[in-house]
């Protein structure tokens, strides 16, 4: 690595300029950026410049002398044009407020067409010739060092440095008496390598500019559907460590007509290796606050309420399947058909631990009787429910599902008297397992969406729990370099 990339890569470790400050805030949402996934976002950048300085065409060239005993001579360059660039070696470096990425060992091969003429008194004519010639630049060495910091709830990119060095460039000539002249365009060689260099710094400026203005455009929430969104603010840092970096964001749900980005109390969050030495790209921790602010926010909007009508076996929503059970319900309403009302007595309560997710559910089940036509209400039953979730990742959504572990049931109130809950016990398993659990886990398989940047996938991610906390270490796969990044 060459003088001005060493500088570039020890300027992110002593910038004082730029130093990020500290909060006391923590979101309950951690995403750690590994060195492999940072090797991976390198890569994609360094793909797409490539991509965006091939065909790039740079500023003509042109050069007049008087010479002794000769007279006037000019020779121009034009049509200067990159048309291949290989980067063989690269590497990205984490400082202590941003990041450097340097690329060494580069070759760059341009071609152009020249042309001279010059004026003599020796001869009355002037006399010109013209051609084609190829550039091969190699050692090319391009570093640069990007400070990143948290403004306002997004990343914010600031352009240190950036610098770009030529080691060794060849000018070959084709056409005309190409041969004759070839020393006199070699002259053009500090030209040539100064807008080249100048020419790429520009683009990558110009490239950090554009990623920055793609960041500022992140929206701070994500809408799961109409009732809640997710808040993606960042807060604190970035923290940058030797091999990785970690945002941290807000994380918990809100209400989707609410456009207010909401504070909420701090939590302490230290992440550790829990991908069982598996070196994955990504690493997600989401405290279980998350899932239990999304429970309040769909409690709140009023839509944990379910009526039932239809069930597989839908004999047992008539009266006559009760009539041993309950006889007065059946004596009072012979041969009707039931509904049951079925409404969420407080938010479902997510506990995370490092065996299992347990799911607490408290609901009250008003049993309706329709009476020709009707809905009468004749008993209320409390239904505590306990259950256990599994995650799974669909797509770039957290999903999941849950199973019944256990139940209890309480008579509240009654108007066809009072009976026994252990004689509806069976029953009432039957419908919790085939009715109840199957529509919690239609909605659970949906899922919400991971704050990751848009056309980047999931792939093989992995999902472990410990204490309070649901980690997720996955790698992720570009659907398009362009799309992710700016171009240059």
């Amino acid at each position: 690595m060459g003088p001005i990339l060493i500088l570039l890569v020890l300027s992110i470790f002593t910038s004082s300029a730029f130093s990020q400050l500290q909060s006391s805030e923590t979101g309950y949402i951690s995403v750690v950026i590994s060195e492999k996934g940072l090797i991976f976002a390198k890569d994609l950048l360094i793909e797409n410049a490539i991509q965006t300085l091939t065909a790039l065409t740079l500023p003509d060239i042109h050069q007049s002398k008087k010479i002794p005993l000769i007279g006037s001579v000019s020779a121009s360059l034009t049509n200067i044009t990159v048309y291949s660039i290989d980067v063989p070696c690269s590497t990205i470096q984490p400082g202590e407020s941003g990041i450097a990425i340097a690329a060494s060992g580069a070759t760059v091969d341009l071609s152009m067409n020249w042309e001279y003429s010059y004026n003599t008194w020796l001869i009355p004519i002037p006399i010109s010739d013209k051609g084609t010639a190829s550039v091969k630049v190699k050692g090319m060495e391009v570093g640069l060092t990007v400070n990143i910091q948290n403004q306002n709830g997004t990343l914010k990119l600031n352009l240190v440095q950036c610098g770009c060095y030529m080691e060794d460039i060849t000018i070959t000539l084709d056409g005309g008496a190409s041969w004759f002249y070839q020393g006199f365009v070699n002259a053009f060689e500090g030209q040539i390598r100064s807008i080249v260099e100048t020419a790429i710094t520009k683009k990558i400026t110009e490239g950090i500019v554009k990623l920055d203005s793609l960041l500022q455009t992140l929206p701070k929430k994500i809408n799961v559907d109409k009732v809640a969104s997710l808040n993606v603010t960042v807060v604190n840092g970035p923290l940058f460590r030797n091999s990785s970096v970690e945002v941290d964001i807000n994380g918990l749900f809100i209400p989707s007509y609410d456009g207010a980005v909401v504070r909420y109390l701090n939590r302490d969050t230290q992440l550790s290796d829990f991908c069982d030495g598996k070196l994955k790209m990504l690493e997600f921790s989401l405290d279980e606050d998350v899932f239990n602010s999304g429970s309040k926010a769909y409690f709140k909007a009023g839509l944990m309420h379910w009526l039932v009508d239809k069930v597989p076996d839908q004999s047992l929503l008539n009266t006559a399947s009760w009539k041993y059970l309950i006889p007065k319900l059946y004596k009072q309403y012979p041969n009707d058909d039931m509904e049951l009302n079925l409404t969420l007595s407080s938010p479902p309560v997510i506990k995370v631990t490092t065996k299992n997710i347990g799911v607490t559910i408290r609901s009250d089940m008003i049993v309706n009787v329709l009476d020709f036509g009707v809905a009468v209400p004749v008993a209320c039953i409390s239904v505590d429910i306990s259950a256990t979730g599994v995650p799974e990742i669909s797509g770039n959504n957290l999903a999941g599902s849950a199973q019944l572990d256990d139940f209890t049931l309480k008579l509240k109130w009654s108007t066809v008297g009072n009976f026994h809950m252990s004689l509806i016990q069976g029953v009432m398993r039957i419908f919790l397992d085939t009715v109840f659990m199957p529509y919690v886990n239609l909605h659970l398989r949906k899922g919400f969406p991971l704050p990751i940047i848009h056309n980047l996938t999931l792939e093989n991610a992995v999902i472990v729990t410990s204490t309070s906390k649901i980690i997720i270490c996955s790698d992720v796969v570009s659907n398009s370099s362009k799309l992710m990044f700016p171009s240059f």
